[in-house]
């Protein structure tokens, strides 16, 4: 049996726009779309023109897309104007993408609320600006806004503002669930009944998170009938965001009955790009990426305690629901004071590192383990930390420079305007090669100046570490006093986007801080197979 076809609509760079604290340059948004373009996504909605700057200039100079439809949002008409009369209306197709998508009224309380017209003018809006699409040569697309609520309140109108739309030529038809509020088993029976009036192969969904049911009201609707599925990249979008296309997607291809049933533009080697499309929203954003992400995250199919492990070890099946790689993500078997033997053997093994299982100083290893941790370190959370500790333990770690000494002071005091203001500077010294260095930097913190000196020389080794950046740092007290415990993780990364987490302790927040930095470094020049020093 031939499958149908799903088509699937990513609105990150307009939906996931309005996200609080979210500001795409043009930039990113080409690099966003060029993106979505290959993982195989079929509509990318780039915004809408005219409505700011950076929106119309990405539409004067639009994506090269080889795949997918670049599409641009809008409004239909006003009230009072003619469809080719209307100046947001005529931004909107001025920009001539080929494809169209017009947001409207569906609830007649909107209609009479917001727009203060009749219900039946509100459904000449919206055949006139549809028609005036076709006129143009677009695919037009309607956004039946507040869908959901509008066939709660009143069925026969919100079917006769989709119907309109249908009969007046537009493509698809998109029950919008506007506030996030209507459930999963709302969404299938109203879809039911929408797909008896405009055919399912014209209808699609658009929901949003508010009850942390979108991606679930969006596979209900697929089910129900429609054949086209609005989201956006990690679930990006106002309030608590719109239906997460990285964990639709997957779900499409991977899980039944949509998997017999359906086929997407995305194919089995274009989804094992979803996490580095996933990571490269982040990255732009400048954010670290949700480890518990469902099928992307770096915990998704981590295994702690080790029954789990040796079960997962013997058959992946038993705790993996898909096979990681598939989306371009692996299994972590982290080490823990809860760990076994299991753990830190398939821990050794992930790293490349051949030890007879019987070997004695595995179970140091993980005594050495469940040690520390008691004393507040945290390797499941900071396994390049734990990468390096198994090295120096298992004599494979190169010894690339020694810190004979730091320093880092603060001071707080007026500067040359009169304001008053805190700057920390740091010195360093190692030796690299027998050669003594010594790096003085200043930083608007103590961490901050400590990592510029400890990076500003290091011989030879400086190369290896020119791409590398701290993407986040946190800090954690572990116990109360004068003499509390500080825990330091820190987040690094570099310009291939791989990220790994260090981790240092101390009663010193500043000797923590140290360690982790020395840990990061110390990893990226392993990571990128720097000489050992002479």
């Amino acid at each position: 049996m031939a499958k149908e076809r799903l088509y699937l609509f990513d609105t990150t760079l307009r939906d996931g726009a309005q996200t609080q604290g979210v500001d795409f340059s043009v930039e990113d948004k080409t690099i966003i779309a060029e993106a979505l373009d290959a993982l195989g996504i079929d509509y990318v909605e780039g915004g809408w023109p005219g409505a700011n700057p950076g929106d119309t200039a990405f539409f004067a100079a639009p994506p090269k897309l080889k795949h997918a439809t670049f599409t641009a949002f809008g409004m239909t008409r006003r009230p009072g104007r003619s469809a080719s009369n209307d100046t947001g209306l005529k931004a909107v197709l001025d920009a001539e993408t080929p494809a169209v998508c017009l947001v409207g009224k569906s609830w007649d309380y909107q209609v009479d609320v917001a727009l203060g017209i009749s219900n039946e003018e509100n459904i000449e809006l919206i055949a006139s600006s549809i028609e005036e699409c076709v006129r143009l040569g677009r695919e037009p697309m309607y956004d039946a806004e507040h869908f959901f609520d509008g066939y709660k309140a009143n069925p026969e109108y919100a079917l006769a503002c989709i119907k309109a739309a249908y009969e007046a030529g537009a493509r698809w038809v998109v029950l919008c669930d506007t506030n996030g509020g209507t459930l999963p088993h709302e969404v299938s029976e109203i879809v039911s009944e929408v797909v008896k009036h405009v055919p399912g192969d014209h209808v699609g969904i658009h929901t949003h998170n508010d009850t942390e049911n979108a991606v679930a009201s969006s596979l209900a609707a697929v089910l129900a009938g429609a054949r086209q599925v609005q989201g956006t990249l990690n679930g990006l979008g106002e309030r608590c965001g719109n239906a997460n296309m990285v964990s639709l997607i997957p779900t499409l291809l991977l899980k039944e009955p949509f998997k017999s049933r359906f086929e997407t533009g995305v194919t089995a080697e274009g989804l094992k790009s979803l996490k580095s499309v996933s990571n490269l929203l982040d990255e732009l954003l400048n954010r670290a990426p949700n480890r518990h992400q469902a099928y992307v995250g770096g915990s998704a199919f981590s295994h702690k305690g080790g029954l789990h492990v040796s079960a997962v070890q013997k058959d992946p099946r038993t705790y993996e629901h898909i096979d990681p790689p598939l989306v371009g993500n692996h299994r972590i078997i982290p080490v823990s004071d809860q760990s076994g033997r299991s753990n830190i053997l398939a821990q050794l093994s992930d790293f490349g590192l051949k030890i007879d299982p019987k070997d004695p100083k595995v179970d140091r290893l993980l005594e050495e383990v469940k040690e520390r941790e008691f004393h507040g370190y945290a390797y499941d959370s900071a396994l390049a930390s734990f990468e390096l500790m198994a090295r120096r333990r298992l004599g494979q770690l190169p010894e690339y420079f020694d810190v004979e000494s730091f320093r880092v002071q603060v001071e707080r005091r007026h500067n040359a305007k009169g304001e008053l203001v805190s700057v920390a500077d740091a010195v360093v010294k190692v030796v690299v090669d027998g050669q003594r260095l010594m790096s003085v930097a200043e930083g608007n913190g103590p961490v901050n100046a400590l990592d510029t000196a400890l990076r500003k020389d290091l011989g030879k080794y400086s190369a290896y570490i020119d791409d590398m950046r701290l993407a986040d740092f946190k800090v954690r007290i572990l116990n109360s006093g004068t003499e509390a415990t500080t825990r330091v993780m820190i987040e690094s990364t570099d310009d291939s986007r791989h990220r790994w987490f260090t981790i240092g302790v101390s009663t010193n927040i500043v000797d923590a801080s140290f360690a982790a930095l020395l840990d990061s470094i110390t990893y990226k020049l392993l990571r990128e197979g720097a000489p050992a020093s002479k």
